[in-house]
């Protein structure tokens, strides 16, 4: 299985440019590391966006979608830095999905991510699923792994730290392409996932292609 773990938690954003310089800081300096070396968590990866909305974008894998609702992790949910309080305040578009990981294919994990986000029609969830496990198939040059998470709409949404994180689609399903440029990503989404050869039962909301910033393991990070 490419990713670690059984669960994700995605969170996407728009920052004004005036805040940015700040926002990279944050990221880089304190909030990846704290976010990873929390029990359950193993790593996490940082994307911006080469062609999609919001710019930003961060995947936190975890040991099991049950870490995303622990005690450790909710202690450091109420008990935000100075720092992530006024970082987090200035968030816009905010998109905060917790999901399990229920379909993950292929070996490794690429430069270029590939992201489509749907909407799955009421009782078709099954059916949706199926169509789905048909099309993440990484046989084509330049992919090297392909996902599906599905998001759970108690978990996902706001939390004390960021209460700006909007609910509507909060249930949404996400499916990740890991490739090695953009014309394969473009090429998949195109064949596989959006357009015309978007899967029924269910509604396409948005599609990207982002570009891997850095990643952070837990056993990166000293003891």
């Amino acid at each position: 299985m490419p990713l670690a773990g059984k669960g994700m938690l995605l969170t996407s954003m728009d920052i004004d440019p005036a805040d940015e310089a700040n926002f990279n800081c944050w990221y880089d300096d304190e909030h990846l590391e704290e976010r990873v070396a929390i029990d359950g968590f193993l790593e996490a990866r940082r994307y911006v966006a080469h062609a999609g909305s919001p710019k930003y974008l961060c995947l936190y894998s975890t040991k099991t979608i049950e870490a995303l609702d622990s005690a450790a992790y909710r202690k450091r949910l109420d008990n935000p830095t100075d720092w992530s309080k006024t970082t987090m305040a200035q968030f816009k578009n905010m998109i905060r999905a917790v999901a399990r990981i229920t379909v993950s294919r292929g070996t490794g994990r690429g430069a270029v991510l590939g992201i489509v986000r749907y909407r799955p029609h009421a009782e078709q969830e099954d059916a949706l699923r199926n169509q789905l496990k048909e099309r993440l198939n990484p046989n084509s040059d330049g992919i090297i792994s392909t996902h599906l998470l599905e998001s759970d709409a108690k978990l996902s949404g706001p939390t004390p730290e960021i209460p700006s994180a909007g609910k509507a689609g909060y249930g949404d399903w996400f499916v990740l392409i890991d490739g090695t440029n953009v014309n394969a990503i473009t090429a998949m989404l195109a064949t596989r996932f959006t357009g015309t050869s978007a899967p029924e039962a269910c509604d396409l909301i948005t599609s990207g292609i982002y570009d891997l910033m850095w990643d952070l393991a837990k056993s990166d990070i000293a003891s």
